[in-house]
């Protein structure tokens, strides 16, 4: 199979899941292989809110949105044509996936078949419900990935390189555990946005869309904010407002009910708005509904620390500051070339080849 017939498929599929992107699910005619499945992936949405409720159908279409925007040809060229790619032996490559937002691992499967590669996928239990259909689409599209892609849930085995996503914790393990196996192991990362009070509130309901998307659970949410001494949250409270409904959400308010609590228990100073509260706090990873500050006094201090903490860190969101800053309101639409943790897995795979 050539590289343009594996781009070629992949431009298929999103052009199915475009349908699938709006409030509105709409038939087109031109898709191929609808007839096939389009009613069975309507079936599977439903399926993966059920099996998970932090996958409303609001958040599925969000993630299938920027896919299809994602998935065309001229994205697909621009991302491939630095690479050089030499037709060889495939490998199997094995990803272990995570489950906190929708099609989480799409990327890392998208790359190591678009790469020429056999993929063998472990798949979180949170999110086992979009992949493997979205898998049986692209066989249809493009023949010759039928042989190429399979799923499991049992122990790894026959693999010749992996991508692993977990905790810390797990990383831990899958570092021991493939050690002698190429890989790239990912462990927990938070985003941060970095905040002059110069902003304007347009700037700031974008970075609400940083905030609240996916509920905050993706590596690529801001979970912490850096603000200069004495900053005034009173714009920021009113920018994110529009945000408010997220609290009729049950497992969100559990959270926050919950978070709130343990603060007020700790009394620990906070401020809230009745579906967010801002803490101090020196950590990056914040809890559900909540979200981590501290001031800084010195904008190149403050660079010096991220850069100490940049293992820690996956996006930093800010205006004119950061060399590789990423745009307020931005974060969950990175594109093909935006690697997870900086590890460019394209080089990654073609490496092994």
């Amino acid at each position: 199979m050539q590289l343009q017939e594996r781009i070629n498929a992949f431009v298929k599929l999103g052009e199915f899941l475009s349908q699938f992107s709006n409030e509105v699910i709409t038939k087109k005619d031109n898709v191929e292989f609808n007839d096939l499945f389009f009613d069975g992936f309507k079936h599977q949405l439903k399926l993966a809110e059920e099996h998970n409720g932090w996958f409303t159908q609001e958040n599925i279409r969000f993630s299938l949105k920027s896919w299809t925007e994602t998935l065309t040809l001229s994205n697909l060229n621009k991302w491939l044509k630095p690479y050089d790619f030499q037709e060889s032996d495939s490998k199997l490559i094995a990803i272990i996936m995570a489950g906190n937002i929708p099609l989480v691992g799409f990327h890392d499967f998208l790359t190591v078949l678009v790469t020429g590669h056999h993929v063998l996928v472990k798949q979180s239990s949170n999110d086992k419900h979009l992949l493997p259909y979205l898998a049986k689409y692209l066989e249809y599209a493009e023949p010759n990935f039928r042989g190429c892609i399979s799923f499991t849930e049992e122990r790894l085995e026959n693999f010749e390189a992996v991508i692993a996503t977990g905790s810390n914790n797990t990383a831990r393990y899958f570092e021991y555990y493939f050690k002698g196996k190429p890989s790239i192991i990912r462990n927990n990362r938070n985003s941060v946005a970095v905040l002059t009070g110069n902003e304007t509130l347009d700037d700031l309901k974008k970075l609400s869309e940083d905030i609240f998307r996916y509920y905050g659970l993706g590596c690529r949410n801001v979970s912490k904010l850096f603000v200069p001494k004495g900053y005034n949250f009173d714009v920021f409270f009113e920018s994110v407002y529009h945000w408010h409904p997220i609290i009729e959400e049950t497992k969100y308010a559990n959270n926050y009910d919950y978070n709130k609590a343990v603060y007020l228990m700790s009394e620990f100073d906070m401020l809230e708005n009745g579906f967010l509260m801002i803490k101090e706090d020196t950590s990056y990873a914040s809890p559900i509904a909540t979200l981590f500050y501290e001031y800084y006094e010195d904008i190149a201090l403050l660079k010096e620390k991220l850069n100490v903490d940049s293992q820690q860190i996956q996006c930093i969101v800010s205006k004119g500051i950061f060399e590789n800053e990423v745009p307020f309101g931005t974060t969950q639409k990175p594109q093909l070339w935006d690697y997870a943790d900086s590890v460019n897995s394209v080089e990654f795979l073609i490496s092994i080849s």
